[in-house]
Order: C-alpha cells, then structure tokens, then sequence
C-alpha cells in the first residue's frame, strides 16, 4: 500500500531523516519504532501531508502521494489536537465533514461510535471537561470515522487506564480484520509484539532494522534457555556445553539460564544433565522487542 522511498528531510541544522526506505504492506499492522527524537514523527507528517520531504517520494497505492489521498488516511497524533471550548459532537461531526461525510452519514456513525465506545453521554460536553483518556477516546473516533484505508496511530494509548486501552486494542484488531492498514508509532513494546506484523526502527534519522517481528526475534535467538529441575549436580564445575549466566534456588528446586556454547544443542545439555537430575521444564529464551529495541539502539550510540 505504502512505499517510502529514500526520504531526506532537514530542519535547520538537524537532518531528521536520513534515506529512510520502507514498504507498508496492504492489510498489515506496521510498527515505526524509535526512540524520542528518532525521526519517526517527521517521517509520519511527510506521510500525511502535513510537510514534504527534501528528496525521495511516498507512493501510495502506485501512485506518487498527492492531495487527493488525505481523505483515504486517517491520522491520530500524540498531541491533543481538539478544540477546547467545542462541544464533542459538534467537534467530530465537523472532522468527519472535513473529510468528506455527508452531515446525515457522519452523524449515523458518530452515534454508532459513541454508543460502541460507552460515550454517549459525552455528545454535549466539552473537551476540557474530559480526562486525557477520554480525550485520546474522541481522537480515537474522529480519526477512524470517515473509514480510511491507512491509519496512522502516533502513540494511541496514551492516557488510557489498562480497561480502555485493551478496548481500543481490539478495535484496532477488528479495523484490521475488516481491511484497514495501520501504522503504529510506540514506545510499548509490548504493544508491539502484541499488534504488529512488521516494524521498522529509525534511530537518528536513520533506518537501523525492519522486517517481520516473527523473523527479527528469531534472528535474535541466542541459544539461551532457562532450565527448572529437582535434584543436584554442581553448578561451578565449568561445562564445555553451557555457561550458566542465573541460578535460582526455591522449594527445593533449582531455576537456570543457561547459554549453549558454540556448536552444541539442548539434546547435548540434556544428554549430560538427564542422568543427574530430575528435569521439570527447559523453555527457550526468545528476546522479546524490547530486549532487541535497546540491544540495536545501544549498539548505534
């Protein structure tokens, strides 16, 4: 659906971008990770229009981006971006008209959207009368309204207490299952691995790592286990098979991380270990996105 190719773009003295390439795949949920100042929400206003890039174009859906793909997107900033003083429907039939609804359609489906979400008693209040959460809760919906093809979520569960953000996590789910693309800017790994299909991580105006999340957590399997059992064998006997990184003693049964040197396999640890002690589990350690976000991070400092 969405193709960024070798944008640049410089603000003064700082270059916020740096050849950034990418490719959102149509019907997917792609995550644009980085940490604070990165890049990521540069690259997300050249993709919305709201600036351009200095060189490299977006394509969407084989075509260069243009104006008249706005009303096909849907943008959900970080920031508040509400008026105050309006009151909240008002407010979000006036931005679903602005992308293009009729004033009978945009009512039908903002009443279908208050009623789902539990805001029907909030048509007549204002927006500084609302929590964050809630707020986030009418970005949420006038950003969804119109039914874009892209969405683009720049941090959505900001403000949300667990209960709402696990609403608006299903919705984001259902939204998929029903065809809509997203892309998905967070500093929640969790959330991550949770939602995303691929991802795609800028640090410093640069693109460091993308692909699929199942792909880049298994390229970063490191032969590394945790192993439970009962019984005894000594643990400061040095193996030519694993390195022993955590040891855990509780009830009577013993809690391991163990490290596979090079060349061997679990079948080898457990060949050694099997006559000695009683094994209750062995779980292969999978470094989660977080544990890869600050690795890679780390590595370009």
């Amino acid at each position: 659906m969405l193709s960024v190719n070798n944008i640049v773009k410089q603000y003064a003295g700082h270059r916020a971008l740096d050849d950034v390439s990418l490719t959102v795949e149509k019907g997917k949920i792609f995550g644009l990770l980085g940490p604070n100042g990165a890049g990521k929400t540069s690259l997300i206003r050249i993709i919305t229009q709201i600036t351009a890039p200095d060189s490299g174009e977006v394509i969407f859906n084989g075509q260069r981006l243009n104006s008249n793909h706005i009303a096909q997107i849907g943008y959900l900033p970080e920031e508040r971006g509400l008026y105050k003083k309006m009151e909240i429907g008002e407010q979000v039939l006036y931005l679903a008209r602005l992308k293009g609804l009729t004033t009978a359609e945009a009512t039908k489906r903002v009443r279908y959207w208050f009623e789902k979400l539990e805001m029907g008693s909030w048509w007549n209040k204002k927006v500084e009368d609302l929590s964050k959460g809630m707020q986030q809760k009418v970005q949420f919906v006038a950003t969804i309204l119109h039914q874009p093809e892209l969405i683009i979520l720049d941090e959505p569960f900001s403000g949300f207490d667990p209960v709402n953000a696990e609403i608006i996590k299903n919705e984001i789910l259902e939204l998929n299952k029903q065809g809509a693309t997203f892309i998905f800017s967070t500093h929640r790994m969790e959330s991550v691995e949770e939602l995303c299909d691929n991802i795609a991580l800028i640090h410093r105006s640069k693109k460091i790592l993308d692909g699929s999340v199942e792909e880049i957590r298994n390229n970063y399997r490191n032969q590394t286990y945790w192993l439970e059992y009962d019984g005894a064998f000594d643990t400061d006997i040095p193996s030519d098979i694993f390195e022993i990184h955590q040891q855990d003693h509780k009830e009577g049964k013993t809690k391991l991380k163990v490290q596979l040197r090079e060349g061997k396999s679990a079948n080898d640890m457990l060949a050694v270990l099997l006559p000695l002690v009683n094994i209750q589990r062995l779980d292969e350690v999978i470094p989660t996105m977080n544990d890869i976000f600050i690795e890679k991070v780390k590595t370009q400092n």
